[in-house]
């Protein structure tokens, strides 16, 4: 059972896939800047520097040994499909829209004629909202016209012990029949909350860098916006700040829409989704749970499940905000991988003696 992960990033879903016991040959990216964090925490793993777009099936079918039963996995850029790019999409064209849908349809090229045993992809929920996206519509219809059984899920990952109240879209579209998800391993009353899982790492200041780790780094604040951590609440918005601490939009009708902005996170509960700035305090609730500054780089990659011990620094290179970030935010949570892995190998136990639904090429 082998595995190819497009869209890999800096290997959150191989390194999940990987735990789970999938066997994960190659990824595929078109931001050079992961090839080392994903080489060096998926040892046996190769990382391809593509345009997706330009991808072949006989690119694919290299890295799947004779026999293998074949896996491939993606998550497509979801910035198309996200609720902040709804608002720019007014008065684009079609063409306009088709060019941003490009990787999702590659994939899909790529799947319908390669013809692999198992797929997944992992996206926002909201690409499976009725009627907004056509192309994920074709996406599911192409693959059942191929004779795939197709089955979706929306995941909360607090129910599978990520610290994150993060809600995705799994797909997965066998040859074999349906593949179900493993039963959820924590409830709704008991998650792994912030405090849980970054207890253990050591405190910092803002603008601090830990000294042992060029990960658990610290974003610099003005003065005014420490005060505004300083007067954050757990689990609060700007709204528990004094006057004077008000931005100028905050004071206006509109500004209650903005209620997630410059909080502190509730150390009991999990975290807000990670986003590519989460070590902002000013583009979310990201203002740490315990300590008057944002969260580290370490601190979101813990969040996001990634181990304590996972590189994404090469040896003398300083962690940069805006790049790490931006991989950190991206990434699928590895322990979302872990999931979809075992949802695969669970399927492919219960199936393996079964004959293919569509005859293999």
């Amino acid at each position: 059972m082998v595995a190819v992960d497009m869209f890999c990033g800096v290997g959150g879903l191989t390194y999940g896939l990987r735990e789970a016991g999938l066997q994960v040959k190659a990824g595929y990216d078109l931001d050079d800047s992961c090839s080392f964090a994903y080489e060096a925490n998926n040892d046996g793993a190769t990382f391809l520097h593509a345009d997706i777009t330009t991808v072949t099936a006989d690119d694919l079918a290299a890295h799947y040994p004779p026999g293998a039963t074949r896996v491939l996995v993606g998550c497509a850029p979801c910035q198309p499909y996200s609720t902040a790019a709804a608002k720019t999409k007014i008065g684009k064209s079609v063409e306009e829209l088709q060019s941003e849908w490009a990787p999702l349809q590659a994939f899909l090229d790529l799947i319908l004629t390669l013809r692999p045993e198992v797929v997944s992809m992992e996206n926002v929920v909201r690409l499976a909202t009725k009627g907004k996206f056509p192309i994920y519509a074709e996406f599911k219809a192409s693959l059942e016209k191929a004779g795939y059984e197709v089955s979706e899920y929306r995941v909360f990952g607090p129910d599978y012990g990520i610290p994150q109240a993060r809600r995705r879209l799994v797909l997965f579209a066998s040859r074999w029949g349906k593949v179900a998800l493993p039963p959820a391993t924590h409830t709704r009353n008991d998650p792994v909350s912030v405090h849980e899982a970054l207890r253990d790492l050591p405190p910092l200041q803002v603008g601090e860098t830990d000294p042992h780790d060029p990960l658990h780094k610290t974003y610099k604040l003005t003065e005014l916006n420490l005060k505004r951590a300083k007067a954050s609440k757990p689990g609060g918005t700007w709204a528990d700040w004094p006057d004077d601490l008000k931005l100028a939009c905050h004071r206006k009708a509109s500004g209650a829409t903005y209620g997630s902005v410059y909080g502190r996170m509730d150390p009991a509960q999990p975290s807000p989704t990670m986003t590519t700035q989460f070590y902002n305090i000013g583009t979310g609730r990201f203002v740490h749970p315990t300590q008057d500054r944002g969260l580290s780089l370490r601190e979101g990659a813990i969040l996001q499940t990634f181990p304590r011990s996972y590189r994404f620094v090469r040896p003398g290179e300083a962690a940069s905000f805006t790049r790490h970030g931006r991989q950190i935010g991206n990434a699928v949570p590895p322990e979302l991988g872990r999931v979809i892995g075992r949802a695969i190998l669970d399927h492919l136990e219960k199936v393996r003696t079964a004959p293919p639904l569509i005859p293999p090429v």
